[in-house]
């Protein structure tokens, strides 16, 4: 199978070099020509832009930071010619989602949208959650390489937009549980807990979630901060869930405070460092540090 991917950057490179590690053939395009030379060298097929790769294969993968990204490529893949499937892995959410399935459904494109969950470890290894809502003979078509990619795939129905409501509801309870956990963390320490045995009592207790399990000990816990998933995008996907949860009239009170204090953290330099670096604002404020770095 012959695919094309657009977007190979902090997820989308995993995608990538498991696509060419595996049986299929790889066609690629990314803004960036130092990620166009890296996966030529490793045996992709360069696209001169994303006209020519939908031109160039049947079946096109998304993986895009950003909304307007998405729909402003989906404006461009309908210009090829050879494209007759799209499968959007990228955050977009519903409602931008149901604009790009405007853009193709004239041209009779099968459509996907599916975003992933689990972070760029997740992606390294192939063990992403998938969550995928549309065509169910597109995604049938598609699924010999999502298998490649993610290790969990849901398909969610029929309706397009199912999928990313999905991921923003995850990706939001991720952030509240996130933040939540960072500041009862803090009130440990200044309590005169130590940082790694809560987290080991967390984990075993209730009072665990994917933050005390992965992402605190993984990042923050020796002070390392490695950007993996930034502050902005996260504040970006649980902004774009409480604007749709409002559009529908269910009401999102909790969740709310972890927007607000994202925001907060935005400006205060934050936002483009991975999301769990606002722990230090925490921090600040009680006047400890939660964990340390390792001894050299």
């Amino acid at each position: 199978m012959k695919v094309g991917l657009i977007g190979a950057g902090n997820i989308g490179q995993h995608f990538a070099t498991r696509i060419l590690a595996s049986e299929h053939q790889l066609v690629i395009f990314d803004l960036n020509k130092d990620v166009m030379k890296r996966f030529t060298e490793l045996g992709a097929e360069p696209a001169t832009s994303v006209q020519d790769l939908a031109s160039k294969v049947e079946t096109v993968f998304l993986c895009l930071p950003v909304p307007a990204a998405v729909k402003s490529v989906a404006e461009d893949l309908v210009k090829g010619t050879m494209m007759h499937t799209l499968i959007d892995l990228s955050t977009t959410g519903p409602s931008v989602t149901k604009e790009v399935y405007a853009i193709i459904a004239p041209k009779k494109i099968g459509f996907v949208s599916a975003p992933v969950s689990g972070g760029t470890v997740a992606a390294q290894h192939g063990t992403l959650a998938i969550m995928a809502g549309g065509d169910e003979g597109a995604f049938q078509l598609a699924e010999p390489i999502l298998k490649i990619i993610g290790k969990n795939i849901f398909y969610l129905g029929a309706e397009h937009t199912l999928g990313q409501t999905m991921k923003i509801i995850n990706n939001t309870l991720y952030a509240t549980s996130m933040l939540a956990s960072c500041e009862a963390l803090v009130y440990g320490v200044k309590a005169g807990l130590d940082s790694k045995t809560m987290l080991d009592v967390l984990n075993v207790s209730s009072g665990r979630s994917f933050a005390t399990l992965e992402r605190i000990p993984q990042c923050a816990l020796d002070r390392s901060f490695p950007t993996r998933f930034t502050t902005e995008l996260l504040h970006k996907d649980i902004k774009m869930c409480l604007d749709e949860a409002e559009k529908i009239g269910a009401p999102m009170l909790i969740n709310q405070t972890a927007r607000q204090f994202l925001a907060f953290a935005m400006t205060q330099g934050d936002g483009p460092k991975d999301n769990l670096v606002p722990i230090r604002h925490f921090e600040q404020w009680a006047g400890v540090e939660f964990g340390s770095a390792p001894k050299k």
